[in-house]
């Protein structure tokens, strides 16, 4: 059970993460099944220096076929092998407007919204005033997995569709120690990881274009690709019951390179914050 459910917070609680559930083998027909609810402290969007507090749902679900549902991500594992994962991945990437990340039911933001403008921005402390809203989009890409040892994972993903032209595209590589039990009904699990973008995604994200420099003040900036984030977590899962338990998890993030560079960016360094129930059904 915990080596499953390491990774709900993981996938739901972060607009960066991708990462997959672990493989869950089971009798054909069945699935298992997490859901609860819980909360989130995490930074407005990458590079804030603020923070927002929201509801966290939470999802995970695996059948017996290797097709999983967990947070904001789905897929299908594909590989009969227990050493090694991979398939096919897709994820949805939130959208962010001038607030940060909007949209989210339960959110309390600090930072106030401001009038697009010259005048305004120099006024504003909300760096993303006066800049282009991007969208929802849905990220299509795969994912392998290597074990190093039952306890010891390799992971790798690469996504595409970010972005409000649909062509950023991401990869993320890391590696997890899980569940490493420290009491009876307690564990915890670490991970570390990097992230590599092209340049259609920085310029996404972390870019300026001259119409946003008119309209924000910033002044114009075009970044190029490459690795973009540098992250380490850990989770403490609370077997509460055969049946229900209560994961918290703390990440920690830096912004490095072109990224770290971008005039959006008021702290490169982030760090995102949750615990929530969850019931096993």
């Amino acid at each position: 059970m915990n080596k499953l459910f390491a990774l709900v917070l993981a996938v739901s609680g972060s607009a960066a993460s991708a990462q997959t559930p672990t493989t869950n083998p089971m009798p054909d027909g069945s699935r298992d099944m997490y859901a609860g609810l819980g909360v989130v402290s995490a930074p407005r969007y990458e590079g804030a220096d603020s923070s927002r507090t929201r509801a966290l749902p939470v999802l995970q679900v695996q059948w017996s076929n290797g097709v999983f549902v967990s947070g904001m991500s789905a897929g299908m594992h594909l590989s009969q092998q227990p050493t090694v994962e991979f398939g096919p991945l897709l994820n949805l990437h939130p959208r962010r407007n001038e607030s940060g990340t909007g949209g989210h039911v339960g959110e309390v933001t600090s930072g106030a919204t401001f009038t697009p403008g010259p005048v305004m921005q120099r006024m504003s402390s909300n760096r993303l005033s006066g800049m282009e809203e991007i969208r929802l989009r849905p990220e299509v890409g795969g994912f392998f997995n290597v074990y190093l040892a039952p306890e010891w994972r390799l992971t790798s993903s690469v996504l595409g569709g970010a972005g409000n032209d649909r062509n950023g595209v991401r990869a993320e590589l890391g590696i997890q120690r899980l569940a490493l039990e420290i009491a009876q009904h307690h564990t915890v699990s670490f991970s570390g990881g990097f992230t590599f973008v092209n340049s259609a995604y920085n310029r996404a994200y972390f870019g300026v274009s001259p119409v946003e420099s008119a309209s924000s003040g910033h002044r114009t900036y075009r970044p190029d690709g490459g690795l973009k984030d540098m992250h380490i977590g850990a989770r403490w899962n609370w077997a509460l019951s055969p049946s229900w338990i209560l994961t918290s998890s703390v990440q920690a993030s830096r912004l490095v390179n072109d990224a770290r560079r971008s005039p959006l960016v008021e702290r490169p360094n982030n760090v995102t914050v949750s615990t929530a129930f969850a019931y096993r059904f």
